[in-house]
């Protein structure tokens, strides 16, 4: 209990600080970093071909996104189908098969890492560092740098929102605010608008620069983050070395085998990327579980914290950055309560329920950290995206794991940096219209209102999800022969059913027990990696650009106003109504199933 509380206030006390540095850094404002960052940013600038103070329609946005991911994607996966010719690779080890390589790249580019590999048998060092490592730094600040834009556009554009902080508090000097005029020739192909003047009604709206913010977030947050971490880790006995592993001889002389290669490697590094980034993976197979990893006491409190703590400042980002602390108050007071009620749930069924005491239930555990350690990370790594685990989670306690499903379909308790606050966003809208249905008012969001264009884009979203995750987990069930699962039973079920909602949530963590180094289990997963990535947020981007053009409504009495305590139970409730309940059928065939048929031993 010590540790869980102790994990909740350092991730609360070191998010606040965070989140306002990074809404800073969101921002454009000017920092003591400038002169060490500025000169490196505008280098990459000149490489990239762009302006920094060229700003975006939302669809300019998403197509350097997307381009982006293309760009990457090819690099990275022919990295690691020609690994065995390129240098650092000390151990000798052969190329990926394309499909494996495939799936490796579409995982680690949509934030996931869901490993069909072991890694420190299957990959380089230099496959490691740059194409494992360097995604996991970027591919977090690409969702962070996305729902920055989203949440320009719900509040007007970029120019909405420097007005109004002019307006309401002292002028910070910037360097890479748009000037409007510019903009919207450019963007019109028109020199209508006249120098000082602000956008008409309907016209595209400047959602900022994306190659500014990922370049910013990445340098000024992401990297100095990550090497403090790394730091740390290193100091607990997590290697960082590019030499290869020692060969030793195993302990038990009698074995057949008669010498052992240890695995090395920089280590420290990719733990530190993959847990501030919420992106999960592991240099080793087995995670944080091995020793290796995940040495001491210290380092399992310093990687429990990370998992959540750049997701709780991204929480106390909004509010700086919106200049509403209002909101900030509805997004982490909801996001709390279901993480309290989610952390508490998992802790209960793994160490203290009727079913605790089976001993079955220690299988696949660390002994070093116990039965509460181990639930307390499997709810927080599933509460976000991130997906890493310190014990098997084929090995929960059945309602332990019926817990993290859950929390990786709603997907918004903290969630992924920038998709949880992104998919959190998406709630929020739904819920503002069926409030609006239910109390005769018309639906708006800050001022806009949300109408049937928004909402058939909000619904694609929620349609979205049951569709491939349901879909998909029948197609592998029906056919026994591509499923390759270890268990035929209701915890069967579980297995694939949690394969394709980690999937589909970015997530990454699985029930070990799937046969899925396969053709099948490599592109149909990443074939939903993919559709739980993309659409999630280029959709709610799409949605705030047109709400930004529409004209801003002064509040009345009339006025659905969100932030207070009354619509945050509202808005849990849509959340675990549009997502627990769809999947309660699937949920009482795999987790709920199994945890009546062990009482019933």
């Amino acid at each position: 209990m010590i540790e869980i509380l102790l994990v909740f206030a350092l991730a609360i006390g070191l998010g606040w600080p965070l989140g306002r540095y990074l809404a800073r850094v969101m921002r454009g404002d000017t920092s003591v970093l400038d002169r060490v960052v500025g000169p490196v940013e505008r280098l990459v600038y000149r490489l990239l071909g762009t302006a920094p103070n060229r700003g975006m329609s939302w669809k300019g946005y998403a197509k350097a996104f997307l381009l982006s991911n293309l760009v990457l994607g090819v690099a990275v996966w022919v990295q690691f189908m020609a690994q065995a010719w390129l240098p650092l690779n000390p151990d000798a080890i052969p190329n990926l098969r394309w499909d494996t390589a495939l799936h490796t790249m579409v995982s680690f580019l949509t934030n996931t890492n869901q490993q069909h590999y072991t890694g420190q048998a299957q990959l380089s060092y230099l496959s490691q560092m740059v194409g494992i490592v360097g995604l996991q730094v970027i591919t977090p600040m690409m969702g962070l740098a996305m729902v920055v834009a989203t949440l320009r556009g719900l509040f007007g554009g970029r120019e909405a929102m420097e007005r109004h902080a002019s307006t309401s508090t002292a002028t910070t000097a910037r360097h890479d605010v748009l000037p409007v005029t510019k903009f919207y020739r450019e963007a019109s192909g028109a020199g209508a608008a006249s120098k000082g003047t602000t956008a008409p009604a309907g016209a595209q709206r400047d959602l900022g620069n994306y190659w500014v913010d990922l370049t910013r977030a990445t340098l000024r947050f992401m990297l100095p983050l990550c090497l403090a971490w790394s730091l740390l880790l290193t100091s607990q006995g997590v290697p960082s070395t590019l030499q290869g592993g020692p060969v030793v001889a195993p302990v038990d002389a009698s074995v057949e085998m008669k010498e052992q290669k240890i695995p090395l490697g920089p280590v420290a590094p990719m733990v530190a990327a993959k847990q501030l980034g919420t992106n999960g993976g592991g240099w080793y197979g087995p995670n944080s579980a091995v020793p290796l990893e995940n040495p001491t006491p210290f380092s399992n409190l310093l990687e429990t914290l990370a998992i959540i703590l750049i997701p709780v400042a991204v929480t106390f980002m909004v509010g700086a950055f919106t200049r509403r602390r209002k909101l900030t108050a509805l997004v982490f007071g909801t996001m709390l309560l279901m993480s309290v009620i989610s952390t508490g749930a998992a802790v209960w069924s793994d160490g203290h329920s009727s079913t605790a005491q089976d001993v079955a239930l220690m299988e696949g555990k660390e002994v070093r950290f116990g039965a509460d350690a181990s639930a307390l990370w499997a709810a927080l790594t599933t509460q976000t995206s991130n997906g890493s685990v310190n014990s098997m989670h084929d090995s929960l306690a059945p309602l332990t794991g019926g817990v993290a499903i859950t929390n990786m379909l709603i997907n918004a308790i903290w969630g992924g940096i920038g998709c949880g606050l992104s998919q959190f966003l998406v709630y929020l809208l739904l819920a503002v219209f069926l409030a609006g249905l239910m109390t005769g008012r018309t639906p708006e969001l800050f001022g806009r209102k949300v109408e049937a264009p928004e909402v058939r884009l909000l619904a694609v979203l929620i349609l979205l999800q049951p569709i491939v995750v349901l879909g998909f987990t029948a197609i592998a069930l029906y056919f026994p022969s591509i499923t390759g699962n270890s268990n035929p039973g209701f915890h069967g079920v579980s297995q694939v059913f949690y394969e394709y909602t980690s999937a589909f949530a970015n997530n990454g963590s699985g029930f070990e027990g799937l046969g899925d180094a396969t053709y099948w289990w490599n592109l149909s997963c990443a074939l939903v990696l993919a559709l739980g990535r993309y659409p999630a947020l280029v959709v709610p981007l799409a949605i705030a650009g047109l709400m930004a053009r529409k004209k801003p409504t002064p509040e009345s009495s009339g006025t659905l106003h969100v932030e207070t305590p009354t619509f945050a139970l509202t808005l849990v409730a849509v959340i675990v109504i549009l997502t627990v309940l769809q999947f309660t059928p699937a949920l009482v065939l795999g987790p709920v199933a199994e945890h009546l048929a062990l009482v019933a031993r």
